[in-house]
């Protein structure tokens, strides 16, 4: 088919109306139809109107070496030198001059097109060697695919004009060469003296250290205050010693096992998973804060809370400057394109409730994920292709060229600076030794590891290539190898480095100024009332829009609501009392984050937090009009992810102490879709990396007959991670409940993740009502008694929490049984013992039942079995079951009220 045939099927006169606004303004049309015109009017200068050529050209010829130039920065990138140790594969570019209808006789012709990439008029040999120069040398620039034409013309200025020329000064290669020699003398170093033990090592990719620093450097130099780095196992210790700054004795304390924790402050990490902080003088002068978070094995896990962690400095610490602090995102080849949540991560990067500025992804590509060679591990060419989804560019980038990985560095932190959008950086290298340094690599790819094993480091490939170039660079690499040696032998010797300095940012002083929990601080919850005067303006605020603003009528009903419950019955719902629970913390001066699915409005229409007008779609959020009130409601309503939304509320409540953040699943068993930050970050952090975290999960949960997967929230799996006062877990029955809680998570000396079962028709159960005392006078209620049944005649007792409470209360109200009392669990964990012993001592009896609503083998049971099994007879539930619940309403209702029945049978 003719590659022009679109043009010759549209309507002539809609071309040429596009041509007339082309010639007033190019910018104008579509990027593609303004390439056609610059050919269409290129063409008429050389042939005029009739098709004659007016200089003797072959017009043709030319707009064959225009398409010739295309192709290059379209696919270029596939013949690049970017592969240090083997052969690349043909990926068929379709690059030579053939291709186009060119022939060697063209060779001498000069072409006009030369003007395009620089280089002025200049024959085909001269155009074919440029193109090569630029896209089929050690960098392989893959960009074509950005939409926006600002950003493309920028991107393909600086590939054709800056990336040919890079030659850095002296001083830069000395600081390129002195990077490369800390990196070898580290891993030398840690070879020599910990022979066989698990270090992860760099080598292979030690330009990863110069590529690092190279765009710290320049992100100081452009405005930058805080890098925040995440990062797997893979060359973290090299990262931490020749980036951050840790010192070689305290990672020697941790290979020699000489350091002792602080047990009470819990069971520590592997040396290669642990975080860092500090703060570093780059060349140029410029103090820049770094972090390196801390992360498990889940490879990529970490990236959601890098980007959270971010955020929340840039809402608070840098005053929404995206600017000044700077993610940046280390990957395996293997992970990347592996693990699901890199996807989710780049469609999150533009959305505003996760926008961080644009995020710096390098990509240490040793080409082997444990023992899989990339064509086993992925479908796509590359594994940054997930990139084009965002128009991310990518510069691919082989490792054994320093030089070419910082310039690839520096012009990746220029464009996330100028654009706030996230750019790739693939460097191509290769692991020296097998996944860790006791693995053999031969059993699964003898052929790449005899090509390995023969091939230098990128120390000695640099340090040879500028020894080649001349005096100057050859003087330069015999004395930076005098200074290797003498560094490796200090480190050998182990010569004592100092520490750097560091001092704490406010949000890490009041982290630090808090202490750990005791067991009595879980006797009783502190108070957490708020001022009538607090009630009055978050109240008024909830029941008003502003002139002229159109709700919808079911919105004008919700209004009107609010304000008889706030004005005049003086009794709040469940959402009016979380709504409430906000406000009094925003006008307390704390940030309150909260996100998920349909959070705005809320999955069950209660919340209604955000609402638009009927005609204009305007939205309105009410508690950003509380008077007096400095603080903007973060509310969000997510993309369709659990993984990354959840790791990335996370991360920005380990950045402020300050802030209530909350994430809502959809349906409670949605969390399932981020077990990972449940098992490896929320229930553990501060455990394995003395982190505290406040972050308060909403995962809806309620057996009302909506199937298997919108009943059960699995609480048992998050029970079965407590221990030690690590996690609040509740189940609420009461609106006042719930606003004690949310104001507990920042009254508190200390902060602890909170998981609560939350309800889906508690929400318009006409007995979950709270006085409007239990707001201004109280606090969190671990456990409620009983105010119905008459202690001498009571002969049963029941636990339990959540919904089911007010199936047994229904029970008992309507048959008067007296004789059966229900206390109310409302927290499972830290479990409030003392609590339900005191009520307990009210009732002489010894028939001590649990109650849920979960199968027997899901729920509290096993957990109550665990810690309150001296007093407790049995469980009252459904039968076990593989399935959280029937799929079948009729056999629901039969099952809650065979439950219900044998609760009150004596």
């Amino acid at each position: 088919m003719d590659k022009y045939s679109y043009i010759a099927n549209a309507h002539s006169g809609v071309i040429d109306d596009m041509y007339q606004s082309y010639k007033a303004d190019p910018n104008s049309v579509d990027v593609s139809w303004q390439r056609f015109f610059e050919g269409f009017e290129f063409s008429l200068q050389k042939y005029g109107e009739n098709g004659e050529a007016s200089t003797g050209a072959v017009s043709n010829k030319e707009l064959a070496v225009r398409d010739l130039i295309h192709a290059y920065r379209s696919r270029g990138h596939l013949k690049s030198d970017t592969n240090p140790v083997r052969q690349r594969k043909d990926r068929r570019a379709l690059l030579d001059i053939e291709d186009f209808g060119l022939t060697k006789e063209d060779l001498d012709t000069e072409f006009e097109c030369g003007n395009i990439i620089g280089i002025g008029k200049a024959s085909l040999k001269k155009i074919v060697a440029s193109l090569k120069d630029i896209y089929e040398g050690t960098v392989g620039f893959e960009y074509m695919y950005i939409r926006k034409p600002n950003i493309l013309e920028w991107f393909k200025e600086k590939v054709e004009r800056e990336a040919l020329n890079f030659n850095p000064p002296v001083e830069e290669k000395k600081q390129i060469l002195s990077k490369l020699n800390e990196a070898v003398v580290f891993e030398n170093f840690l070879h020599t003296k910990y022979l066989g033990q698990k270090r992860f090592s760099l080598e292979g990719g030690e330009t990863t250290i110069p590529a690092l620093d190279a765009a710290i450097n320049k992100g100081a130099e452009l405005g930058v205050q805080e890098v925040v780095m995440g990062m797997a196992h893979r060359g973290r210790l090299n990262v931490l010693v020749n980036i951050m700054g840790k010192t070689y004795e305290q990672v020697f304390n941790e290979f020699e096992g000489g350091y002792v924790p602080d047990q009470t402050m819990g069971d520590g990490d592997v040396k290669y998973h642990m975080g860092f902080s500090s703060q570093i003088v780059t060349p140029k002068g410029h103090t820049v804060d770094l972090k390196l978070a801390p992360n498990p094995s889940h490879l990529e896990a970490v990236n959601p809370v890098v980007e959270g962690f971010a955020r929340a400095k840039i809402d608070g610490l840098y005053e929404n400057d995206n600017s000044k602090i700077m993610p940046i995102l280390i990957h395996g080849d293997a992970a990347i394109a592996g693990q699901g949540i890199g996807y989710e991560l780049v469609q999150m990067s533009k959305l505003d409730a996760y926008s961080t500025g644009g995020t710096i992804h390098f990509v240490i590509n040793n080409q082997v994920g444990f023992t899989t060679d990339f064509d086993e591990a992925r479908s796509s060419i590359y594994c940054t292709d997930l990139a084009k989804t965002v128009d991310a560019p990518v510069l691919h980038v082989n490792g054994d060229n320093p030089e070419a990985v910082v310039f690839c560095m520096k012009m990746a932190v220029e464009y996330r600076q100028k654009f706030k959008r996230d750019i790739f950086v693939d460097m191509v290298c290769y692991r020296r030794h097998g996944h860790n340094e006791s693995d053999e690599p031969k059993f699964t790819q003898p052929s790449l590891y005899n090509l390995i094993s023969k091939h230098a480091n990128p120390r000695e490939v640099y340090n040879k290539s500028l020894i080649d170039r001349g005096d100057i660079d050859a003087g330069l690499a015999k004395s930076m190898d005098k200074e290797f040696k003498a560094q490796l032998q200090d480190r050998l010797n182990q010569v004592k480095q100092d520490k750097l300095p560091y001092t704490l940012q406010q949000s890490e002083k009041e982290f630090s100024e808090m202490r750990l929990s005791k067991p009595e601080d879980f006797d009783q919850s502190p108070d957490t009332s708020i001022s009538l005067d607090t009630v009055k303006k978050v109240g008024e605020a909830m029941s008003k829009v502003p002139k002229g603003f159109k709700p919808l009528k079911q919105i004008e009903k919700v209004l009107k609501q609010r304000k008889e419950m706030f004005f005049d019955k003086k009794e709040l719902n469940w959402a009016a009392a979380e709504m409430l629970a906000y406000g009094s913390m925003l006008l307390d001066n704390n940030t309150v984050r909260i996100s998920g699915q349909d959070t705005k409005r809320g999955t069950f229409s209660h919340r209604h937090a955000v609402v638009r007008d009927m005609n204009t779609n305007e939205a309105y959020s009410f508690l950003d009009h509380i008077e007096g009130c400095e603080k903007d409601f973060k509310i969000y309503n997510s993309l369709l992810s659990e993984f990354g939304c959840m790791g990335f509320e996370f991360g920005y409540a380990m950045a402020d102490p300050n802030a209530v953040v909350i994430w809502e699943a959809q349906f409670g068993d949605f969390a399932n879709g981020a077990q990972v930050m449940v098992d490896q970050f929320i229930s553990c952090s501060y455990t394995k990396w003395r982190r505290m975290n406040g972050l308060v999960l909403l995962l809806p949960h309620g057996y009302e007959g909506q199937g298997p997967e919108h009943s059960n929230a699995r609480p048992e799996r998050y029970l079965q991670l407590a221990s030690g006062n690590n996690m609040y877990i509740c189940n609420l029955t009461t609106p006042a409940n719930y606003f004690h809680m949310i104001r507990r998570q920042l009254a508190m000396p200390f902060r602890m993740p909170c998981i609560l079962m939350s309800p889906k028709s508690l929400f318009r159960h006409p007995l979950v009502m709270s006085k409007m005392e239990e707001f201004t006078k109280g606090k969190f209620r671990e456990v409620i008694g009983d105010d119905y049944a008459e202690p001498k005649k009571v002969k049963k007792v029941l636990l339990c929490n959540g919904k089911v409470y007010f199936d047994l209360l229904e029970k008992q109200q309507a048959d008067k049984r007296k004789d059966v009392a229900i206390i109310r669990v409302e927290q499972l964990h830290p479990f409030p013992k003392k609590q339900v012993l005191a009520e307990l001592k009210k009732y002489k009896v010894d028939m001590v039942y649990w109650v849920q609503e979960e199968p027997e083998n899901m729920g509290a049971w096993s957990f109550i079995l665990r810690v309150f099994r001296e007093v407790t007879k049995d469980v009252i539930s459904r039968k076990a079951a593989a399935s959280p619940a029937t799929g079948y309403s009729k056999v629901h209702k039969q099952e809650q009220e065979n439950l219900v029945n044998q609760a009150f049978t004596l």
